[in-house]
């Protein structure tokens, strides 16, 4: 899913509220548009104008601690026989599935020619509310973009690329220039303590590349453990459910990195598409393995084909949707933060066999509010509906993205 962080992505509803003291110990309470993804993109610190705040889409963001954990952990590449799979989602087993559509993509997949850097071009967005009402406001399309191309041994050399927010909508766009057409425009600051600011300004373009990364890992396989994975899909499920990680939307007090194993249910389909979006995406797997996920969705429960949409980069492709009401993103970081629930949605393009988008959509806008932890100040904080981003959207409406402009295996030496 930075990136929807990929993203956005999203997960699990919360179920209870994670102890502050838990939350202390395991997360960096910064603004996360200040941060790296730690599984994604890498996008890098952008520069402030002043006091003003340039926001960015949500990430996941581990603290020092467990992200050396989830380096660390073991992976079970060659998993023994799982005994009991996922239950059966919405629509239970016989329900429609988009077996066609996902199995189209995959023989498509596995035609697709290799190379010696897997090059990826993401943009990824956050959908606010700019306004003071419901019926009197607009959305804006905060965005950011990043390049990567990561070689077979895990070297990745990343450029961050600086993009304007823009109207999401051409009604939005009408709204703003109605409005003077102003450079930056006021949000709420979702974490409290005033306003925020976004920059729809031409000039806040740019790119910045950045130093190169020897050892990048997704989910901590390194690019040859993922060349590895088995291409059978059955297989392939059972290789990937012995990965450990913070798999659950809020984590018990005490309890670490666990195999995906241990999860039952719609927990184990959330964290095995979580992952089977990394590998369609950015990680460098090769035609064999990205096809091999494909089919191992396609047998995923409560998996359905939408039909034909448009991504958030106008490109045609067909919406799989999964059965899953969702938060954002695994309670590392986000998840503890969100007042609403989201569905979640891959658009793809069968006939080439690429994911296109992973799209985020509200299912039931935010309400209430929420205690944070203290801030670096010491002073309470708290979530409230009236701040967050979304706080106009009505159900089904986009609140977050990441779409994939490239994604392809060549033989291009990247830029230096």
């Amino acid at each position: 899913m930075d990136e929807l962080d990929a993203l956005r992505l999203m997960r699990t509803g919360l179920a209870l509220e994670e102890p502050p003291e838990r939350l202390a110990q395991r997360i960096d309470w910064r603004d996360e548009r200040d941060a790296r993804d730690a599984r994604d993109d890498g996008a890098k610190e952008r520069p402030r104008r002043g006091l003003r705040l340039r926001l960015r889409p949500r990430v996941p963001l581990l603290t020092l601690a467990a992200a050396t954990v989830a380096a660390t952990v073991a992976i079970a590449l060659v998993a023994a026989q799982d005994d009991e799979g996922p239950a059966p989602g919405p629509g239970g087993e016989n329900g429609p599935r988009p077996g066609n559509v996902l199995l189209a993509a995959a023989v498509s997949a596995q035609k697709a020619p290799s190379g010696k850097y897997w090059h990826v071009k993401t943009v990824s967005g956050e959908v606010y509310a700019v306004g003071k009402s419901a019926s009197k406001h607009y959305k804006v399309d905060s965005r950011q973009g990043n390049e990567m191309w990561t070689d077979r041994n895990g070297l990745r050399r990343t450029a961050h690329i600086e993009l304007p927010d823009i109207p999401l909508t051409a009604a939005d766009r009408r709204k703003w220039q109605a409005a003077g057409s102003p450079e930056w425009v006021d949000v709420p600051n979702p974490e409290g303590g005033g306003e925020a600011q976004l920059d729809m300004s031409a000039s806040s373009t740019g790119r910045s590349p950045a130093p190169p990364s020897p050892d990048e890992r997704f989910y901590a396989m390194t690019p040859r453990q993922i060349a590895e994975l088995p291409t059978d899909p059955k297989a392939l499920e059972n290789a990937l459910l012995g990965l450990k990680d913070y798999w659950r939307a809020v984590s018990k007090d005490g309890v670490g990195p666990e195999p995906m194993r241990a999860l039952r249910g719609e927990e184990r389909v959330r964290a095995l598409t979580d992952v089977a979006g990394t590998l369609l995406s950015t990680a460098p797997a090769p035609p064999e393995v990205r096809a091999a996920v494909f089919r191992m969705l396609a047998n995923q429960p409560g998996v359905r084909d939408e039909g034909q949409t448009t991504d958030p980069l106008g490109r045609r492709g067909t919406a799989v949707s999964l059965p899953l009401k969702t938060t954002t993103a695994l309670g590392v970081y986000t998840a503890p933060k969100q007042l609403g629930t989201y569905r979640r949605q891959f658009i793809l393009n069968p006939d080439t066999g690429t994911l296109l988008a992973i799209r985020d959509l509200v299912a039931d806008p935010p309400r209430g509010s929420r205690k944070l932890p203290p801030g670096d100040d010491g002073q309470p904080r708290s979530l409230r509906a009236e701040d967050m981003p979304d706080r106009f959207h009505r159900s089904g409406e986009l609140a977050s993205y990441q779409a994939f402009a490239v994604t392809e295996w060549t033989n291009t030496e990247p830029p230096h």
